[in-house]
């Protein structure tokens, strides 16, 4: 039986990564995977992130060594496809493995029998100290936990994120009261923490200045009354234990999936020169990270969770997004994107697309302001809710519709 080798490559997780890490292989050589399986850890800027597969079949070769930086398009390994695996059929945006036949056009990797490999001398530190990358030593910051007692199954002694967690376990378990992290360590990390901090910002501004300079965005803002919707999720939560209850952006994520479908302009991707309407709604929800920058994961499926699952899918990506590791789909096929910048103190934002999406919406401050309602003014929860779209795929009208009915649907919580 033949099989048809396809290369696995370094992805794209976003528009503005150039390049990442790859940290760990999660399968070896003769792995059967199947298509959205883990395989790899791969770094970026973004932390520490699960490549997917992209086709089901077994893993033929893994060409390329752990705590490697390659170029996005790099070849990491082969995978043989299962004969009955149709590759035409791919609803994935992120583009695919490409078949071998098409190495020529891809930046090559040298053979794990031979490696031959650029190492990111980041990851590397002082004569004495352990090998790990930025995103392992902020993790252990944020753990308390001191590398120089964790031994590292990484290649030459590297630690891994697998050996953090299982001394973040062991650690957990010990009655000890010394602190795991000297003064010292704490010192060197700080450097390597703000290098990791000006890198993505870099990228970030990279991506936005791509946006602004090719995308013809325009911008509307609608007050939304939310008088109504504060009132049912405090009746919601009366009976609900701290950890279950429903917050706010739960609901305006539930609110614009439900709306999505009915506005097609606003969903989807600008990809040469047309725009592809996207079948799902997977809604980039921005993450604002502790120690700075941002990442914006996707809540899948969006328009088809309860409201009560939605809650979860929000606490489960914030958590992972800062904690965790997230899966690379999960960056990089969001179909629109939300910020809330309210818990900031600032009354609205007008975000700027990441492309190629079409759409980004942002949510400000909740706060309490006058407004007529039958010919008399009342004090209401309000908050202001802007629409950043290109020009190219949907113009003001349509945009204005989506605000409005996104504004009678939050009007009416009990409905979602």
């Amino acid at each position: 039986m033949t099989h048809q080798t396809f290369d696995i490559v370094m992805p794209s997780l976003g528009a503005d990564m150039r390049d990442g890490m790859l940290t760990e292989w999660l399968v070896a050589e003769g792995d059967h995977v199947n298509k959205g399986d883990s395989i790899a850890v791969i770094e970026t800027n973004k932390g520490a992130i699960e490549m997917e597969s992209y086709h089901t079949g077994t893993i033929s070769r893994l060409l390329v060594q752990p705590m490697s930086t390659l170029p996005v398009g790099a070849i990491l390994a082969n995978i043989d496809l299962d004969a009955e695996t149709d590759i035409g059929t791919s609803d994935e945006t992120q583009p695919p493995e490409q078949p071998s036949s098409q190495r020529q056009d891809q930046p090559l990797a040298a053979p794990a029998a031979a490696p031959a490999q650029t190492t990111d001398t980041s990851a590397r530190s002082a004569a004495g100290s352990p090998m790990a990358s930025p995103v392992v030593r902020a993790m252990a910051r944020q753990q308390q936990l001191n590398l120089q007692g964790i031994t590292g199954t990484g290649p030459s002694g590297a630690i891994l994120l697998r050996d953090l967690n299982k001394a973040h376990q062991a650690q957990q378990s010990n009655d000890a009261e010394t602190p795991a992290i000297s003064p010292t360590t704490k010192t060197t990390d700080t450097g390597a923490n703000r290098r990791n901090q000006a890198a993505m910002r870099a990228a970030i501004g990279a991506a936005m200045e791509k946006s602004k300079r090719e995308i013809p965005h325009y911008y509307l803002s609608h007050d939304v009354d939310l008088s109504a919707a504060q009132q049912w999720l405090s009746d919601q939560n009366a009976d609900r234990d701290p950890e279950d209850r429903l917050l706010l952006p739960a609901l305006l994520i539930k609110a614009v999936a439900t709306l999505l479908p009915h506005f097609p302009s606003l969903n989807g991707f600008y990809q040469n020169g047309s725009f592809d309407q996207a079948q799902a709604v997977h809604i980039g929800t921005v993450i604002s990270l502790r120690e700075g920058g941002l990442m914006v994961p996707a809540i899948h499926n969006a328009d088809q969770l309860s409201l009560n699952d939605t809650m979860l899918a929000l606490r489960d990506i914030s958590l992972r997004s800062r904690t965790g590791r997230l899966r690379s789909s999960e960056l990089t096929d969001a179909t629109i994107t939300m910020t809330n910048i309210g818990e900031r103190g600032c009354d609205g934002v007008f975000g700027v697309i990441y492309p190629p999406q079409v759409a980004i919406l942002g949510f400000g401050r909740l706060r309490q302001s006058p407004q007529v309602k039958n010919n008399q003014i009342e004090i209401c929860d309000t908050l202001t809710v802007t629409l950043s779209a290109d020009h190219r795929v949907s113009d003001g009208i349509q945009g204005a519709k989506f605000l409005h009915a996104l504004s009678q649907q939050l009007q009416q919580p009990e409905q979602l």
